[in-house]
This record gives structure tokens, C-alpha cells and sequence, in this order.
């Protein structure tokens, strides 16, 4: 089963852990989870106030192109394709 898991950071949150720093994964796009691995790097030039997804290879959409919503250009009411 899939979802979607709204995450607003762009960055890891660094903790230290004795004379160590570990870097964590908040942006949710990691594929070394718990642990940063640089992906945050794709949200870097993300607009404001706009929902997106991203798929496994990072392709970014927005959610609105994934769910029109009615008052939307793309939006197409069920039955009429």
C-alpha cells in the first residue's frame, strides 16, 4: 500500500552523537533512511505553496497534476472521457 507523507524540510536534522555528527533524513526522499543521503537536494527549487510528490527515481509532480481539483483546467468529471 502506498502513501502520501507530507514533509515541509529540505535538509537533515544533524545530531551529535559524541564526538560524531549524523546527519537524519526529514526531507522523506532518502534512500538510506534513517540517514541522509543528499536527496534533499531535489526540493531545492520547490515552489511555495505547492504540493508535490516525488516517484522512486525523484521525478517530481505536483499534486495537483496527480488530483485536480474541480476547479481546475485539469480537472475532468468522472464519465466524461
Amino acid at each position: 500500500m502506498s502513501r502520501i507523507i507530507r514533509h515541509d524540510a529540505t535538509g537533515p536534522a544533524l545530531i551529535e552523537i559524541g564526538d560524531k555528527v549524523v546527519a537524519v533524513c526529514q526531507c522523506g526522499l532518502s534512500r538510506n533512511k534513517p540517514f541522509c543521503d543528499g536527496s534533499h537536494r531535489a526540493t531545492k527549487d520547490e515552489s511555495p505553496g505547492v504540493v508535490y510528490a516525488y516517484d522512486a527515481e525523484q521525478k517530481r509532480v505536483s499534486v495537483d497534476d496527480l488530483f485536480p481539483s474541480p476547479g481546475s483546467k485539469r480537472f475532468a468529471p468522472p464519465g466524461s472521457h
